[in-house]
């Protein structure tokens, strides 16, 4: 949620901010703005809609210092009075922030009787008088102070007239400084750092930093302190679409591989095993996607152990009280999700152990936690998550194998050849009928309900079509009123021992004419008597039937929002990093 990117150095500002916050899009946004120190002053430009629609092949306004921004609304419509950078009464301070300032109403009411007279709706602009009213010379200062008043979540940069430098701050949101030869590019992650350095530095809470083209100077709690760069491995091909459409398909494709290499670089199993050793209970806690990846590990964790696996909607965990006894597992892809840190927060207040799963290098999360797993999925640039969640699956699945030994490891050794297979599946049947509709109902059973779950949510967010998932023996305590001829059901009907029960769902359905679109083994018969469209999926194991079907509910999901004209890689309202609760 929110991007910003802030540049000092010797390149042209102006290019060095559009090109960050382009590569800052996948976060989500609805409106942009860059503030540029230029002959001493500070000059804004900034709209609503998206960073593509600024103009280009010309600098608008020459320097080498400024920082821009990509808004998610929370405080105000999207509009250019709110996007940011806001500015002061003097129009001498600019400034871009991320996160929520809880205490916003009681500082403008303040700062409005002070005679200070604001432009927008938003919770930010009050930094930026704020700035103004503490500046005294000294940026450092007038950050302290200004950070000292401030309540709630916040990364934030800070430019001002005849000053070469960018102030920034940071308390429960990403900032990550990079140093350069003779220039820092300050961001909410390492997308728009890389192209610069790899050298990085990730801020701490309560940091306030004052960078230039060739120096920095870090305080936390008033006193000075050293944050050593950490040098990133990158590649920047990795985050391109090379061909692909669309990022989601290229993603996709990429899944046989994020989790291949996920499953490799799961070898720590002895830091594994402390991690269970002695866990009355392990709880699950995770949002969106991540959730369904934890809903799936409890089902596999069960079967093939005997540890007993909660699972807990990240938000809704302030109000459960941990055991000291149980381990937390929080999963977060970008390791910056502001429900799953608070989380982690009460986990570790409560004395509980705690294990993060991200796909993201020195992320919150990571440097919070008491033991921490990454998945290797590389760079995911479309904001609806697909090999991130293979590759979380990969890592939960090499977890439940450690409980069953060489047997569950062979299982395991299948799951990419399932995945390759899927991704030469033919859905143009399926993808009519899905595209027709403005209502679509998901089932599944057993362990694949979570995979029904992760199914519809995928066509809502990409398709923008009202999709839910459903356990399949709940169809008829109340989602079976909305049968009808114009809704169509899909169905994941799986060998095994939810198969008897599923087909029962799916004569119950045909009976009342909805269609049903059916992943099955093509060998199924049965299956075949009674659904309108089988897209077939060859039986193997159940770790690879998960995540085949997964993957091809996936690639369903985005033929339908390709043959709708969806903007699939950027859906409306939605941001790929949820860093605001």
């Amino acid at each position: 949620m929110c991007g910003i990117v802030g540049y000092a150095g010797w390149r042209d500002a102006e290019s060095v901010l559009v090109e960050g916050l382009r590569a800052l899009e996948y976060r989500g946004y609805d409106s942009y703005g860059l503030a540029i120190l230029s002959d001493g002053a500070v000059s804004v430009v900034k709209d609503a809609g998206r960073i593509s629609d600024y103009r280009t092949g010309g600098t608008i306004y020459s320097g080498t210092v400024g920082i821009g921004h990509t808004r998610w609304a929370t405080h105000g419509v999207p509009s250019a009075i709110n996007a940011h950078p806001h500015t002061d009464c003097t129009g001498n301070f600019a400034i871009v922030h991320n996160g929520i300032i809880e205490n916003y109403s009681a500082l403008r009411s303040e700062l409005a009787a002070a005679g200070h007279v604001f432009a927008s709706e938003t919770d930010s602009e009050v930094i930026a008088h704020l700035f103004e009213a503490c500046y005294d010379g000294d940026m450092m200062a007038a950050l302290r102070q200004v950070t000292g008043r401030l309540e709630g979540s916040y990364a934030v940069l800070v430019i001002a007239a005849q000053e070469g430098v960018i102030a920034a701050a940071r308390n429960r949101s990403p900032l990550v400084i990079g140093v350069g030869d003779g220039e820092v590019v300050c961001a909410s992650d390492l997308v728009p750092v890389i192209p610069y350095t790899r050298e990085v530095i990730f801020l701490e809470d309560g940091d306030c930093a004052v960078v230039s083209k060739d120096a920095l100077w870090i305080e936390n709690g008033g006193d000075v302190v050293t944050r050593a760069p950490e040098f990133i491995a990158y590649d920047p091909e990795s985050a391109k679409k090379t061909g692909f459409a669309h990022y989601m398909i290229k993603e996709i494709f990429e899944e046989p591989e994020a989790f291949s290499r996920t499953l490799n670089a799961m070898q720590d199993t002895e830091e594994m095993q402390r991690v269970m050793e002695g866990a009355a209970r392990v709880t699950v806690v995770a949002s969106g996607t991540s959730y369904h990846a934890g809903m799936i590990f409890r089902y596999l964790m069960e079967e093939f152990s005997t540890i007993p696996v909660r699972t807990e909607i990240a938000s809704e965990f302030r109000y459960v009280r941990p055991s000291p006894d149980e381990v937390v597992l929080v999963i977060s892809q970008s390791g910056e999700t502001a429900d799953a840190l608070a989380a982690l927060r009460r986990a570790k207040f409560h004395r509980c152990r705690t294990v993060a799963l991200t796909n993201t290098l020195g992320s919150s999360i990571t440097r919070e936690a008491d033991h921490v797993f990454y998945t290797m999925a590389g760079p995911e640039i479309s904001v609806a998550a697909t090999k991130s969640f293979i590759a979380q699956l990969a890592a939960l699945m090499k977890m439940v194998s450690l409980s069953r030994g060489a047997s569950c490891s062979l299982l395991l050794a299948d799951v990419k050849q399932a995945i390759e297979a899927v991704l030469q599946l033919e859905m143009i049947r399926a993808t009519d009928l899905c595209a027709g509709a403005s209502t679509l109902i998901a089932i599944g059973r057993g362990v694949f309900y979570p995979v029904a779950l992760e199914g519809a949510l995928k066509m809502k967010e990409i398709s923008y079509i009202h999709a839910e998932g459903y356990a399949g023996g709940e169809l008829k305590h109340g989602p079976i009123a909305l049968l009808s001829g114009e809704t169509p059901v899909i169905a994941f009907v799986p060998p095994g021992e939810t198969r008897t029960l599923m087909i029962g769902n799916l004569k119950e359905i045909a009976s009342r004419q909805a269609p049903i679109i059916a992943f099955a083994d093509p060998d199924d018969v049965d299956v075949a008597d009674i659904a309108e469209v089988v897209i077939p999926v060859r039986h193997r194991n159940v770790f690879a039937d998960v995540a085949a079907y997964t993957v091809a509910a996936q690639m369903l999901s985005y033929e339908v929002a390709k043959k709708l004209g969806r903007d699939i890689d950027k859906p409306r309202n939605l941001a790929k990093s949820v860093t605001v609760e």
